[in-house]
């Protein structure tokens, strides 16, 4: 993947994962692979209830099946892994991160709209940020498959930031660019406290575990 694109997502989100939290991904790999499927389900999921969402938004409806389609993909190569590792597939608590983040949603549209697809772009984009950090920390063959993943990784993030411009700027709130951004720091605020501070479980999108 281009370097720029790298360091572009890394200045979007405002902090990189700590080391520490790198550092037990490669020593939890089973956990690490259990989380990222259920992440790639959840991340389908999510692009479908806003094709269900918003019908009436062509543009969207047809970025988010093709995000979902990726996303399914994903899944089932991630699981491809798992079997082969002899990891089975189970239910895990979620982390905090997705509740906290969805918890400052706005309820009213259209800023709902918007701050779920800021939303996605900060999912998309740790996401990317975190496969690359941990390419050191994995064997040869895991590390090529999340290189792999990078790239479409880092154009999902594009899509949902993009998508929360267009209709930021579309929308009757008035709101020029300047408050979009500070809608952005809002979260950014929010996702770089839940990836720097202790979380009681590991998870691929959680904080350094106690």
């Amino acid at each position: 993947m281009n370097n720029h694109v790298v360091d572009e997502i890394t200045t979007f989100l405002g902090c990189k994962t700590p080391t520490t939290w790198l550092e037990e991904a490669g020593r939890r790999i089973p956990d690490l692979l259990v989380d990222h499927a259920q992440c790639e389900k959840k991340a389908a999921y999510s692009a479908l209830q806003l094709m269900f969402r918003y019908p009436e938004d062509e543009e969207l409806a047809k970025t988010m099946s093709r995000l979902a389609r990726e996303e399914l993909r994903h899944f089932e190569q991630v699981l491809k892994i798992m079997q082969a590792k002899d990891i089975a597939d189970r239910k895990q608590k979620a982390s905090r991160y997705g509740g906290e983040l969805n918890s400052i949603v706005s309820k009213a549209e259209p800023k709902r709209l918007v701050d779920t697809l800021i939303v996605g772009a900060f999912i998309e984009a740790r996401s990317c940020e975190r496969f690359a950090g941990l390419l050191p920390y994995l064997e040869a063959s895991l590390a090529a498959f999340y290189h792999g993943l990078l790239e479409s990784e880092a154009r999902h993030y594009q899509h949902y930031l993009q998508l929360a411009k267009n209709r930021w700027a579309a929308s009757t709130i008035g709101g020029s660019e300047i408050e979009f951004e500070e809608r952005v720091n809002r979260f950014r605020s929010l996702e770089n406290n839940l990836i720097v501070t202790v979380d009681d479980i590991f998870r691929f999108h959680s904080g350094p575990c106690a």
